[in-house]
């Protein structure tokens, strides 16, 4: 029982309202405080509370709705609702309205009824407000500001979500359910957290007192169903030249890294390209938090570990790539490098881990090279700067640069290969990049894939593994 008390924690939110209040004394409290105009508006604030988050609900929709909770609380039999099934916790909830409703004499009909007793349902086992905002397919980013400003991202696009949180206290203990499921914390000595929802969506929570104006939510999603290549080239991320390119270079077990932005599409990248490794290869994932959706049987996860509240229990990044290499993988997947972990991880690309695939923070193809120097010094290890690029040459075999551009849209813009050093500098020769011609009336972005006509050292390399590329692959004048 207790297990299913934490999942509705978040039901109280703080407020004093007793289960023993009567809705009929809210509705007195607000029209002396002047929410609700007349007696004839209580209707509609009923309507409202079945048709969800209305953006213009005063504080007594709110208020209703936390009665409503606290006295479905007090007589829910929390023992039998700990094993019951979805389906049953709803005819449940809704014999409970039945009553309620009845004893309010609250007119309700059945349509209006069986949303409220889906949006009840919600905040007992899932995620209160966000639920619908979750059900959304085309909903790709969450980010709540305040517990009142929620914004959503569709298609590349944000826009401001009609829906809120009663207040900081609902927002919060909503925050909590979602760390408490993956065995993390945040609170006052530690406000910042990373989690992850039950379909692989990315969490980050901050609260205060860092976050000034109150706790903080971003949910980034993924899609149920991983995207595979032809997705991306159907969105026009990139053209079918490229994706064959890249195809061919996971296959023939090329060290990849991809680097972009934040939020330009770097772990979707990852997942798909991952996807055209052999599934006769054992395959080990390193991440902070598990994002990646990998296809293949033969994989190993592992997930960092922050340290528990006495400072002690960490399991860094680097930690974990170390001990990576003493389970005999074929390839090593690690979702971002951000410290003193570059390090052993080039180390593994060069001593019989080719193949492997990483993202890294960096705007060019340039600035990755150089994010990944600077890593290695954030990370403690004093290695001659030309020695250290030899290693970063050697192991890195392309780089695959992707962004979100203005119109919200994700795009490879460049794909560049790693040839060697040239004295002291890592030189690279870029193979294709998008063009970028304009914008559209609308905001669209206007561009184009293009070959820049060099052709790779990996193509010679690809041969001895049986595959050959067209001709035509990297030829300028050839366009899609």
């Amino acid at each position: 029982m207790d297990n299913f008390q934490a999942k509705i924690s978040n039901w109280n939110y703080g407020q004093e309202i007793k289960a023993d209040t009567s809705l009929n004394e809210v509705r007195t409290a607000d029209n002396k405080q002047g929410h609700m105009g007349s007696p004839g508006e209580v209707t509609s604030t009923v309507d409202q509370i079945v048709n969800y988050v209305p953006p213009n609900a005063s504080s007594d929709y709110y208020r209703i709705k936390t009665v409503l909770h606290h006295k479905i609380l007090s007589r829910l039999n929390l023992n039998a609702a700990e094993t019951m099934s979805k389906a049953q916790l709803g005819t449940e909830l809704k014999n409970l309205i039945d009553v309620l409703v009845a004893e309010e004499s609250i007119q309700v009909n059945h349509s209006e009824l069986k949303k409220l007793i889906i949006d009840l349902q919600n905040e007992i086992i899932g995620l209160g407000p966000l639920e619908p905002i979750l059900a959304e397919k085309e909903v790709t980013e969450i980010m709540v500001n305040r517990y009142d400003a929620i914004y959503v991202e569709r298609s590349g696009r944000l826009e401001k979500s009609a829906i809120r949180f009663n207040d900081d206290e609902h927002l919060l203990r909503i925050i909590q359910k979602i760390v408490a499921n993956v065995g993390r914390r945040v609170d006052e000595s530690s406000p910042m957290v990373d989690a992850r929802l039950p379909d692989g969506s990315r969490v980050n929570a901050i609260i205060p007192p860092v976050a000034l104006d109150g706790p903080s939510l971003s949910i980034r999603r993924f899609s149920v169903v991983p995207l595979v290549m032809d997705d991306l080239i159907k969105n026009k991320s990139l053209s079918q030249r490229m994706a064959k390119l890249l195809a061919a270079l996971v296959r023939t077990k090329t060290s990849i890294l991809i680097s972009g932005g934040t939020g330009s599409g770097k772990t979707t990248l990852l997942n798909v390209m991952s996807s055209f490794i052999p599934s006769d290869e054992r395959i080990v994932t390193i991440e902070d938090t598990a994002e990646l959706q990998l296809q293949q049987d033969h994989v190993v996860r592992l997930e960092t570990r922050p340290a528990n509240i006495e400072g002690k229990g960490e399991i860094s990044m680097r930690a974990l790539v170390k001990n990576s290499l003493r389970m005999r993988p074929d390839r090593i997947v690690l979702g971002e490098v951000r410290g003193g972990e570059v390090i052993d991880m080039l180390q593994a690309m060069n001593t019989g881990h080719a193949g492997s695939l990483t993202t890294v923070h960096a705007n060019t193809p340039r600035d990755a090279i150089s994010r990944l120097e600077s890593l290695v010094g954030m990370g403690g290890i004093n290695v001659p700067m030309k020695i250290l690029r030899q290693q970063i040459s050697s192991a890195i075999n392309v780089i695959v640069q992707i962004g979100r551009l203005s119109d919200g849209t994700r795009k490879i813009l460049s794909i560049q290969e790693i040839t060697g050093m040239e004295g002291d500098v890592i030189s690279a020769q870029e193979i294709f990049t998008y063009e970028r011609l304009g914008v559209t009336a609308s905001g669209m972005v206007r561009g184009r894939h293009r070959a820049t006509g060099v052709r790779p050292i990996a193509a010679e390399r690809m041969v001895t593994w049986g595959i050959r590329l067209d001709d035509n692959l990297f030829d300028p004048d050839y366009f899609e």
